[in-house]
């Protein structure tokens, strides 16, 4: 298989940890007798600095040539002075857009070997963590009107949440068709109390869940939703929610699991071409020291074997060989137990930890 990657390696520690991604597909390649070539194209503070232009058309152009898209990071203090529609997080944005790739799906996941690394109760704990949130990723209140205004010497902001209904049932399909792959428990939160969009989602839920009578669909609103993820995890399969509620809640997800340098996810729309990225920022307080955990962005690209080029055992593969690297002990400084707990683990950096995937592939 000969396939295009387009790589954007971002701001802070995102070209360290892509680079070790691009170690471990290197080596599924010549494994299992692939071809991958990559594009590398600027984006958020990298393309600012370079071009004036959180994404230039060319660079956006050059993803949509290609078979796939990784990325590791964007954003930081350094840009956070710049009119919004010039900042990094801009440039990501203008990206999903277009790409048209509507779904953002995290799994938050407790690997056995990070156990303790969790904030949550042991007995919580054991119960199991192991469910999607389904984002819908480029409508809400994201991409709806934002402006500010002077009113009677004071200035007012408003931003505008809108969801069609064909918005709503597109996303909706996707969280039923996910949960038909895995336990067929589907969760649609929303805020339906208060908010008219929330009410037209939930009308739709219900409407597309006469077409998957097999699948069980309860109905939550979000701040319940945000407490149930740490009282108890383990009722949830698969979450779909709308953009905003879907930052939130995967956010918090990702800590109960024990550490948001594990977390992968995928972004997709209706055809192969997807968005992988860990779902961490590009924390540039630890750039360049060789801190980075690149576990997330490792998965990000298992998850682009799987998703955009129907590599299931290839994908299969690398997150084995991160359980055996789990299970031998090494953990980069985020994953590392404190106290007592470290007995029997090895700290290391990222390109150590990126390097010890690679050859248990």
């Amino acid at each position: 298989m000969n396939k295009k990657i387009a790589l954007i390696r971002g701001d802070g520690i995102g070209p360290e940890i892509v680079e070790q991604a691009v170690r471990v597909l290197d080596r599924v390649a010549a494994k299992y007798g692939h071809s991958f070539s990559y594009s590398e194209v600027d984006m958020g503070g990298a393309a600012i600095d370079k071009w004036g232009d959180p994404l230039p058309e060319d660079m956006l152009r050059l993803c949509l040539e290609s078979d796939s898209v990784l990325l590791g990071a964007v954003g930081g203090e350094k840009w956070n002075q710049l009119p919004g529609d010039k900042r990094p997080e801009k440039g990501l944005l203008r990206l999903r857009a277009g790409m048209g790739v509507y779904s953002n799906n995290r799994p938050a996941r407790i690997w056995p070997q990070l156990a303790d690394a969790s904030p949550l109760r042991r007995e919580i704990v054991m119960q199991g963590i192991d469910f999607i949130i389904v984002r819908e990723l480029i409508g809400g209140i994201y991409f709806g009107e934002h402006r500010t205004t002077e009113e009677n010497g004071s200035t007012v902001s408003e931003d505008v949440m809108r969801y069609s209904e064909e918005e709503i049932e597109r996303i909706g399909r996707i969280g039923f068709e996910t949960a038909m792959k895995r336990r067929r428990k589907l969760c649609s939160v929303e805020k339906s109390n208060v908010l008219d969009t929330s009410r037209l989602w939930k009308k739709v839920m219900h409407r597309l869940a006469q077409e998957y009578p097999e699948v069980e669909l309860s109905d939550m609103l979000v701040d319940n939703c945000a407490m149930q993820i740490v009282k108890n995890p383990a009722q949830f399969d698969v979450i779909v929610t709308e953009n905003m509620f879907g930052d939130i809640l995967s956010d918090e997800a990702s800590m109960i699991t024990g550490s948001i340098g594990m977390i992968p996810s995928s972004s997709l729309g209706a055809g192969s071409l997807g968005l992988y990225e860990p779902i961490h920022g590009s924390a540039p307080d630890i750039a360049g020291q060789d801190k980075a955990n690149p576990i997330g962005t490792i998965l990000s690209a298992a998850m682009l074997l799987r998703y955009s080029f129907g590599l299931d055992k290839e994908a299969d593969a690398v997150e084995a060989a991160v359980g055996r690297v789990l299970d031998e002990g090494y953990r980069t400084l985020d994953i590392l137990p404190k106290g007592e707990g470290a007995e029997g683990c090895t700290l290391v950096g990222c390109k150590r930890m990126g390097e010890l995937i690679a050859n248990r592939l």
